[in-house]
């Protein structure tokens, strides 16, 4: 029996069996396409090593108004509010007892004047009797001792003249310099002390910002060093510098006040609570675009570029971002730079798929 018809059999299986070998040993020989995708190389910027802090704003031309004397308020000549003038009226406390102690002192004044008159005259005629030998130099000694004792006397008066009239000057309260009205919490009638806060008068222009720096943190302080405040968003209101650093720490808060002076434009008010943000240097960082990050769990992740078995595959990276710096992310761990971040598709990557650049 002839078995000849079988060798086609067998050479059809072999070269089906070798078909596989010969494909995987061809260098031509391309895998899978890639996924198209974009990618940017990441680069490294100057970004702020800085903090924030919650600060208070004070202006250094606000005054708080509080009379010299005691008594009733009799008038209020301003609103709350109102733009004065230096010198501006503010209040009339009632002046009537201490007109009244003005009066009867610039009578005592005139008595003494009228004194005075009386022992010139008198000092005068004895020092012509004298002369003539009719009195004795005790008697012209005496005249004299009596006139400069009626010098004294009225100069003492006048001195307490002057000093009840400028007591007078102070029932009527002025505005030590030109500024807005703040809350006037007293009312007509009113009795107030020297202890009583009538209101307050703020002038426009430099302000205060008090920060309050943790202690462990104060080696690092030192004057000049920049100061920004910002808002919730994070804009910059104002850019200032520290010009102060307190010598002690609050015992209570154990905190190092540190103040800034910031120019007010409008936007701000005394008493205001701001974020103060203070930095403390500069460094070079990686950057990624917002874009490019994704968010898992808390965590955040990038995808980046890497070459393997000749070609672009994507790879995972967990990383720790910082500030947000115009549309990017600044980098604290995970990519550095000249890392091929990919910036588009990332939600249909997974790890290990093959990426092919785009543009």
């Amino acid at each position: 029996m002839s078995r000849t018809p079988a060798k086609p059999v067998f050479a059809v299986l072999a070269a089906a069996l070798a078909g596989p070998a010969c494909r995987a040993n061809d260098p031509h020989a391309q895998g899978p396409p890639g996924m198209p995708v974009k990618i940017q190389v990441a680069k490294s910027v100057a970004v702020d090593d800085s903090s924030e802090y919650v600060a208070t704003l004070k202006s250094r031309g606000s005054a708080a108004i509080m009379p010299q004397v005691e008594g009733h308020v009799t008038k209020i000549f301003v609103r709350s509010g109102a733009r004065v003038l230096d010198g501006a009226p503010l209040m009339q406390i009632d002046p009537e007892k201490q007109q009244a102690t003005v009066s009867s002192q610039e009578d005592t004044r005139a008595a003494k004047v009228a004194a005075l008159k009386y022992a010139r005259q008198q000092y005068d005629r004895v020092q012509g009797l004298k002369a003539s030998g009719v009195i004795s130099q005790q008697e012209l000694d005496q005249a004299r001792t009596a006139l400069d004792a009626a010098e004294a006397d009225l100069r003492s008066v006048e001195a307490q003249v002057r000093e009840q009239q400028a007591q007078l000057r102070y029932y009527r309260v002025t505005a030590p310099a030109a500024g807005i009205v703040g809350d006037i919490p007293v009312r007509v009638g009113d009795r107030v002390t020297v202890s009583t806060l009538l209101t307050t008068v703020d002038s426009p222009g430099i302000m205060e910002a008090y920060v309050s720096v943790p202690v462990e943190r104060a080696p690092q302080l030192h004057l000049a060093m920049p100061v920004r405040i910002v808002d919730s968003a994070g804009s910059v209101l104002a850019e200032s510098r520290v010009t102060f650093v307190s010598p002690q720490v609050d015992d209570q808060t154990q905190t190092v006040l540190v103040k800034a002076g910031i120019e007010n434009k409008g936007t701000l008010r005394p008493a205001q609570f701001i974020r103060a943000r203070v930095v403390w240097g500069t460094r070079q960082t990686p950057t990624v675009p917002v874009l490019a990050v994704s968010r898992i769990s808390g965590q955040y992740f990038v995808f980046v570029a890497e070459s393997e078995k000749g070609g672009l595959v994507a790879k995972q990276r967990p990383l720790k971002v910082g500030e947000i710096v115009g549309n990017d992310y600044v980098v604290l761990e995970g990519v550095k730079e000249g890392d091929k971040v990919i910036v588009s598709g990332t939600q249909f990557l997974r790890d290990g798929v093959p990426v092919a650049p785009q543009g």
